[in-house]
């Protein structure tokens, strides 16, 4: 379900591009320092949009270097550390360790059942960090796990459920910019899991998987789903331009407003492709 609020990379200037690279590589650094390095395998760039918006927001003083590492062990890769790029760290492990919990549970997936042993010694450090953020990462799989399993109809229901775990991941803190953080989280958490049911549709029909559209009885309608994502973007929009952003502020634009739809339609071609 993570993979898709990342940026159109032909459209970053060669600084942005630098920057964003750091910033990834940075969590990948505290991961492997917080966690294990397998624990890097399941980094997406999802975690450094996480990152880039609340340095942006809370402007924190930043460390920076450049060095290689076993995954880029030719070419150094330069690296920023802060706070937010060690709760992004964080975020990561947490979410990839209950995720793949719920695959082993509900599908038996193996491979996730290997990962979450690995993840598993770290999980009581990361709740004693953040034992707001970890339980709503628990409540709310758990309960979109359940919701799947009852073949839902209503595609709002895990929408909704997803969407709470996004945004209490986005409120670093309870402060002056919890409320905007928590609605713009809400709605983009909505759009993920639409889109990704959107993307889905076709294999999940294939394969007899839960989906919120084939539950609602709807037909393969991509204009109908796109309505939907732009009401869902829209609204993560607007809680996000509330908010005194300055800092990669184009970066973070480009994510938002062009990123996720370019994502969005290169991985329905894949889909299709499949077909």
């Amino acid at each position: 379900m993570f993979g898709y609020v990342t940026a159109s990379w032909k459209e970053l200037t060669q600084p942005q591009r630098e920057r964003y690279g750091a910033v990834y590589c940075g969590i990948c650094r505290e991961i492997r320092e917080r966690a294990s390095s397998a624990a890097r395998m399941s980094l997406s760039y999802d975690m450094a949009f996480l990152a880039l918006l609340l340095m942006s927001l809370y402007e924190p003083e930043e460390e920076s270097g450049k060095k290689a590492c076993n995954l880029h062990s030719i070419k150094p890769r330069p690296w920023v550390d802060n706070e937010y790029i060690r709760y992004a760290a964080d975020m990561n492990v947490a979410l990839s360790y209950y995720n793949c919990l719920d695959d082993w549970q509900d599908d038996g997936k193996r491979s996730a059942k290997l990962l979450a042993d690995k993840l598993a010694p770290f999980q009581q450090d990361l709740e004693k960090r953040w034992p707001r953020q970890c339980a709503a990462i628990q409540t709310c799989i758990s309960r979109l796990s359940q919701l799947e399993k009852e073949n839902c109809p209503n595609p709002d229901e895990p929408a909704a459920c997803f969407g709470e775990l996004m945004a209490r991941i986005l409120v670093y803190r309870e402060d002056m910019w919890a409320k905007d953080l928590g609605q713009m989280g809400f709605s983009l958490g909505r759009f993920i899991y639409l889109l990704d049911a959107a993307v889905d549709y076709d294999r999940d029909k294939r394969k007899g998987k839960y989906n919120p559209y084939l539950a609602m009885g709807m037909d393969k309608d991509e204009k109908r789903w796109e309505e939907y994502l732009v009401l869902a973007m829209g609204r993560c929009t607007e809680s996000y331009e509330k908010l005194p952003l300055v800092q990669d502020k184009a970066l973070l634009d480009n994510i938002l407003y062009s990123g996720v739809w370019v994502n969005y339609r290169g991985k329905s071609k894949k889909e299709d492709a499949h077909d």
